[in-house]
């Protein structure tokens, strides 16, 4: 059984040494590269090495590779994320010792207490959202502190220590957890159903965003098209809420969107319409890139000027990132997990493919989420994907559900032609191989370790093509 973090306990004052159980991932490294830069003598330990780790011991951290009670030291306070098991032998003895146990969100709110918070919040798009508010921070010539959720990059790093006023920060809606921040502006990109294993239904997921908007002590930006955003504002007391979207009543409006290759749009706001092009494609970007306008024009910049510099963002890491191109295929890998996030990342790669294809490579993230949208997902694959390979279930947190796995997705293919779920992973690298051409693109789909799979693609690519 994973971690049930308590929410509610008291921080003490000084943390003085702190140890990360899971550093290495993109967020436990972002906060405990802030801990550094804070004045904090960091260790961690992780299961495996990683860039993160390597950036962070550059850094000064002393990181273990493998978990043991021995990794714990001297430190005087311990962080943890909710995927970590109940038996790890780091956490159980920090209990022993009464050490101060914080999930990784109470201690970024604890060292970013104070300062003038933008939480950015949402089922989808939180990251690439973040991302095109720092770009557009420091375009303008704000210096703000950050934490995302992946690295940033034209940054090349997922979290920095500015010395400006605002700081940014990728908020966690899965465990509740967002609610812990002091926000100034909260930033709501959609209120997609997700994580209803930890929240029970529809009605307490959308409740906690209801909460964490109303929270906000200057401003809420709130999308205007997604369903459950919408019932979610109707809900909001806050006195001062702008939305965003494709709505004819937005106070942020965009439209004419153009999807051929890198995205263009205009946005109209407050009688006059701005016109721009993103570096990266997609739909989903144009109404991203239109969240993060309302949120830089509520702050007081100008909005030409605002657009401009978000218009400078890049991308993200695992985010449709291009790992290689073998005998004219290309492999991406993008962090997508929920049918939602599925359909959106491959909309963006049919709008670049060419009069190539597409092959999905996905790997279904926890049971719950599996059991719950395998139609879903086989739908949204099917329609978008020209072929897919379904993986086996990444289960992250929770303990296997007997029944559940990849073959819960591709057995809801309408046509069984179009998909092969394939459990050994260098089997799976070979199919793909195999029914490559040359223009298509291979993406892998997951928010768990299915970016490992890339170089036997890419090495599976170059016997069969190279």
């Amino acid at each position: 059984m994973t971690i049930k973090p308590d929410l509610s306990i008291q921080i003490p004052a000084e943390l003085g040494a702190v140890h990360f159980v899971g550093i290495g991932g993109s967020g436990m490294s972002g906060i405990a590269r802030l801990f550094i830069g804070a004045g904090h003598r960091v260790t961690g330990s992780d299961v495996r090495d990683s860039a993160n780790i390597a950036a962070l011991r550059e850094l000064g951290a002393e990181i273990a590779i493998g978990h043991d009670a021995a990794n714990l030291g001297d430190a005087e306070a311990v962080v943890v994320t909710g995927a970590l098991w109940q038996d790890n032998p780091e956490y159980q003895l920090a209990l022993e010792r009464g050490l101060p146990v914080l999930h990784r969100s109470q201690a970024l709110a604890w060292l970013i207490s104070g300062q003038r918070l933008v939480s950015v919040a949402g089922a989808h798009g939180k990251t690439t959202s973040t991302g095109m508010i720092v770009t557009g921070l420091l375009a303008l010539g704000a210096d703000p502190s950050f934490v995302n959720g992946g690295v940033i990059d034209g940054l090349g790093v997922s979290s920095s220590a500015g010395e400006g006023e605002l700081f940014v920060v990728e908020a966690d809606e899965s465990d509740g957890s967002f609610l812990l921040y002091d926000t100034a502006v909260a930033l709501i990109t959609n209120v997609d159903p997700d994580h209803l294993d930890h929240y029970g239904s529809r009605e307490a997921f959308e409740q906690a965003f209801v909460d964490f908007a109303d929270r906000a002590s200057e401003f809420v930006v709130i999308s205007s098209d997604d369903a459950g955003a919408q019932r979610v504002h109707e809900r909001l007391g806050h006195a001062n809420v702008v939305t965003f979207g494709e709505a004819a009543d937005a106070s942020v409006r965009v439209h004419s969107i153009e999807t051929d290759g890198p995205v263009a749009f205009v946005i109209a706001y407050d009688g006059v319409d701005y016109a721009a092009r993103l570096r990266i494609p997609g739909k989903h970007n144009a109404i991203n890139a239109a969240g993060a306008f309302a949120v830089l024009v509520g702050l007081g910049f100008e909005p030409a000027a605002a657009l401009e510099g978000i218009s400078r963002f890049t991308g993200t890491g695992r985010r449709f990132e291009l790992h290689g191109t073998v005998g004219g295929v290309s492999v991406y890998d993008d962090y997508a997990h929920h049918p939602t996030e599925v359909a959106a990342a491959l909309a963006a790669a049919r709008t670049v493919v060419g009069d190539g294809r597409i092959i999905a490579v996905h790997q279904p993230h926890t049971y719950s989420r599996t059991q719950a949208f395998a139609k879903e997902f086989a739908e949204v694959l099917e329609e978008f994907a020209d072929e897919t390979v379904v993986l086996d279930v990444y289960g992250a947190r929770e303990d296997p559900v007997p029944g559940v796995t990849g073959a819960l997705v591709s057995e809801r293919f309408a046509d069984p032609e179009k998909v092969a779920f394939i459990a050994d992973w260098q089997a799976a690298a070979d199919h793909t191989a195999k029914i490559a051409r040359d223009g298509d693109f291979v993406i892998t789909l997951g928010c768990g370790d299915v970016y490992r799979i890339v170089p036997q693609l890419l090495g599976s690519l170059e016997r069969e093509r190279g």
